[in-house]
């Protein structure tokens, strides 16, 4: 299937506007820290959370809110989790009824999202007096602001879009997302929203939305810490007039198709930006017997503390690559695995049979000298593949994550 990446983030697909400002809850003024999306008619909406038993107080008010699998509106601050505070629940909900006396959106309809620090009470009353100017400046190519305005320790936005032809219409999905540390997801990853003008119901926005994830942002990890407030969200506006996508069946493939591709992008866009990270490395494991194995193996690569401190000094420590595969379930025969390691720089194999095998150190270090890099693990014990993404380990990290209330 042919995928046109565009402009526009969750403004690309048609029906949504978006807006971002600085209301107050950072003290740094020049950060933007509240966002809103709002789709132009209720629509079809799906999410997942964290699995952490620690949760934010905007996922029970959302997971409420989308039991009729509808909503028409996203709102987010950063700079404060609304996590773990006995009033959170009640912050959350207020969130919601501001969206609804601003914006004229129902409360019930709101998805309500949180970033920062845990612990800390939120303060309404920032948020509160900016709303007019939030809701003032919504507009179809608002999500820049938006996508900035749920940052924290990103560096720079996440947004992508892309469009596809089904049935001789142009089907589009957009995505904003935040994440750099706290990230080792067993669901979604940090915060993203996506939106789309597919139209597709409830029921089938949701199993897509799971399928999707499952590949993508499932398997990203920058320091294997589950977030509090993990959440991704999904509005489906069906403005782009497609039949409405209602089982599984080619339709619908060539939907998960579309978001799968998507949430690649903002998968390695979150590991290649993790908290002082330089390099975006990712594990890819073929031959492995069966996919859960293959997905196991390639996330333990990409957390190996060991081997992200290595490639963060370009060293072709492989036996670190070689531990990491050692300590991952699955019944497998390490005699037979190579181990292969390439970049824009070339591509130098270091392990085969299970063993290791001369090579230059010297073109090893030039591949990993590089800010994106692959290790291939071909296991030679069945067919399964799988993907993870992850970054290497650096001092900055220690620094950003020792001073991060202060």
């Amino acid at each position: 299937m042919d995928f046109v990446w565009k402009d526009g983030g969750v403004c690309a697909p048609k029906g949504f506007k978006a807006s971002g400002v600085h209301c107050g809850i950072r003290k740094n003024k020049t950060k933007k820290d509240l966002a809103l999306i709002v789709a132009d008619k209720p629509c079809s909406a799906a999410a997942v959370y964290t699995t952490n038993k620690v949760y934010g107080a905007p996922i029970v008010v959302t997971r409420e809110h989308l039991k009729n699998g509808l909503a028409k509106a996203v709102i987010c601050n950063s700079g404060n989790a609304n996590t773990c505070n006995a009033d959170g629940v009640a912050k959350a909900n207020a969130m919601a009824e501001l969206v609804e006396r601003f914006a004229g959106v129902d409360k019930n309809d709101v998805i309500v999202a949180s970033t920062g620090v845990i612990g800390q009470v939120l303060p309404l009353e920032p948020i509160e007096s900016g709303m007019r100017s939030l809701v003032d400046g919504l507009s179809y190519s608002g999500s820049g602001d938006a996508a900035e305005a749920i940052m924290t320790t990103d560096t720079v936005k996440k947004e992508f879009a892309l469009s596809y032809e089904t049935e001789g219409k142009t089907v589009t999905i957009g995505a904003m997302a935040k994440g750099s540390g706290m990230i080792h997801p067993n669901m979604a990853t940090l915060l993203c929203f996506v939106t789309t003008d597919a139209a597709v119901s409830s029921a089938m926005l949701d199993a897509a939305l799971r399928e999707a994830v499952a590949d993508t942002l499932n398997m990203v990890s920058i320091d294997g810490d589950t977030s509090t407030n993990d959440m991704l969200s999904v509005m489906a506006s069906g403005e782009a007039g497609n039949a409405e996508i209602t089982q599984k069946d080619e339709s619908y493939a060539m939907f998960v198709g579309a978001l799968t591709e998507l949430l690649t992008k903002v998968s390695r866009g979150i590991a290649k930006d993790g908290e002082g990270a330089t390099k975006l490395m990712e594990c890819v494991v073929k031959g492995a017997p069966d996919k859960a194995c293959a997905k196991r193996i390639a996330k333990s690569v990409i957390t190996s503390s060991l081997l992200k401190a290595a490639v963060f000094a370009s060293d072709a420590n492989w036996g670190r690559i070689l531990c990491a595969i050692g300590y991952a379930e699955g019944d497998f025969d390490v005699s037979k695995i190579s181990v292969d390691i390439s970049s824009a720089n070339g591509s130098v194999r270091v392990c085969e049979n299970g063993s290791g095998v001369d090579f230059s150190e010297e073109q090893a270090t030039k591949v990993l000298d590089r800010d994106e890099f692959t290790i291939t693990v071909n296991l030679f014990d069945g067919s399964a593949e799988a993907t993870a993404w992850g970054c290497d380990l650096t001092y900055d990290y220690v620094k950003i994550n020792a001073d991060y209330r202060t």
